[in-house]
């Protein structure tokens, strides 16, 4: 996932999105990469509650497949796009690096979303189709309640702190990794079980499965999560911008 130069104080863009890729291509990546990521939370959630009706287990089955998904998807597409499959994502990536010219854009910006948004209603419907559903059933899910809502800004406020906090130390490279397992941790550890995503969290609300959100609980999540991203911009500003260089 791309992010912030390891060691900047100022936030430099990290070289994992070339110049030279095409933004077609890095479009085609964000979109066919969230699609990818959307089939697999829904589709193991489907297979899931078809295997077991124990919560637990269906919760496990779906948490292990999206993190060996998501790893997968990152290693693959990360040199290609970044693979942020995330708008929070891309606008952190975007502000961080505003004032460089070599930085995530406006254009970039206004391409990347709603591919990711795309990508993400696409992958919901896939997997309903894969599991013979209807292939776009709004979901009754409802995830309103407040406590939800604050698992969210945690989910995501963590999310963006572990990306950038990589960038920062360093440590990038080990993304497909680290935020796969932090994801996956994220669905047991938070109320909402991590959707910490605006495009994975559309995608969900049209499919009334396991994994579905009722398009009612929308705007709470999606304002959450955008609150996250922003509280973990500013965890990564408090924990790793270094001030010692003023001073001396």
């Amino acid at each position: 996932m791309s992010a912030i130069e390891a060691g900047s104080d100022t936030a430099e863009p990290l070289a994992v999105e070339p110049p030279a890729v095409p933004l077609a291509n890095r479009i085609a990546a964000e979109l066919v990469g969230t699609a990818a990521l959307v089939a697999v939370v829904v589709g193991s959630g489907i297979q899931a509650t078809e295997l077991t009706e124990d919560v637990g287990l269906q919760l496990l089955a779906n948490s292990l497949a999206t993190v060996f998904g998501l790893g997968v998807l990152i290693l693959l597409l990360g040199p290609v796009s970044g693979a942020h499959f995330n708008p929070v994502v891309t606008l952190a990536e975007w502000w961080t690096g505003r004032r460089d010219p070599k930085g995530l854009g406006l254009r970039e910006v206004a391409a990347y979303i709603p591919a990711q948004i795309a990508g993400a209603i696409g992958g919901a419907i896939l997997a309903d189709a894969m599991f013979g559903k209807a292939l776009v059933q709004w979901s009754t899910h409802d995830r309103s309640a407040g406590h939800l809502l604050l698992g969210e800004v945690v989910a995501t406020a963590g999310l963006v702190l572990l990306i950038f906090g990589l960038a920062k130390t360093g440590h990038l490279r080990s993304a497909p990794v680290a935020v796969a397992s932090y994801i996956g941790a994220a669905y047991w550890f938070t109320s909402s079980t991590s959707f910490a995503n605006p495009a994975v969290a559309i995608g969900r609300a049209f499919t009334d499965t396991f994994a579905g959100i009722a398009p009612s609980s929308l705007p709470g999540f999606i304002g959450m999560e955008l609150v996250g991203g922003a509280v973990g911009l500013a965890l990564v500003a408090l924990i790793f911008t270094r001030r010692g260089r003023a001073a001396a």
